[in-house]
């Protein structure tokens, strides 16, 4: 279910669209990630899920229209939990079923899901770690990447590893007060269970 207030909808547009920009593009995060940008083929779909099993529901739709939409007009979605998920850790256990998702619907090979969070916190490191903020985003969200992208993406600049010690590396010069001064912040609060089933089949496209 996707959310039909318009208004909260475009506040947590508006609030991951500034985290792409300042922080995924302005520090050069994801090297590929500017080009889609600027062409507009990003959607962003905020769900109105209460729950887990709602949120899985709600990433199978948007699976479906992914697929089914022209890269050219629509190359991948950003889809946030404005209502669920927002332990780390219940997301974490969540994303392991939205791997099983792709694979029981025969989708794997086809999509790439990757996951933000405001608290991620990768398995080796501190939950304070710099490092953690290449993945943490104001709002629980699953990355959904089509395949065939990032092959092309990978083919273009091979050494993924490279662009990780270097996300390492600019992340370990900012800093945190450099980080919270690029302004990323949640500002939606969290929306009411009450209003969980006003939904829209339609998400927000920038």
């Amino acid at each position: 279910m996707l959310i039909t207030d318009h208004a909260l909808a475009q506040v947590v547009v508006a609030d991951m669209t500034h985290w792409l920009e300042a922080a995924v593009v302005g520090l050069n995060l994801c090297p590929f990630a500017k080009s889609v940008q600027v062409r507009g083929q990003i959607r962003f779909a905020v769900s109105a899920a209460t729950d887990p099993d709602s949120f899985l529901q709600d990433l199978r739709l948007e699976l479906d229209e992914l697929i089914t939409a022209p890269p050219q007009v629509r190359e991948t979605t950003l889809l946030m939990a404005a209502a669920c998920l927002d332990d780390f850790w219940e997301f974490n256990a969540f994303f392991q079923r939205a791997q099983k998702l792709l694979r029981d619907t025969g989708l794997e090979g086809t999509f790439q899901i990757a996951s933000f969070h405001p608290d991620y916190q990768f398995a080796d490191a501190g939950a304070d770690a710099i490092t953690n903020y290449t993945n943490r985003a104001p709002y629980p969200t699953l990355h959904l990447l089509r395949e065939a992208s990032v092959d092309r993406a990978v083919a273009t600049f091979s050494e993924a590893a490279v662009i990780f010690e270097g996300n390492m590396q600019t992340l370990e010069r900012l800093g945190v007060d450099g980080w919270s001064a690029l302004g990323i912040k949640r500002s939606a609060e969290r929306l009411a269970p009450g209003r969980a089933d006003q939904a829209s089949p339609n998400g927000t496209d920038p």
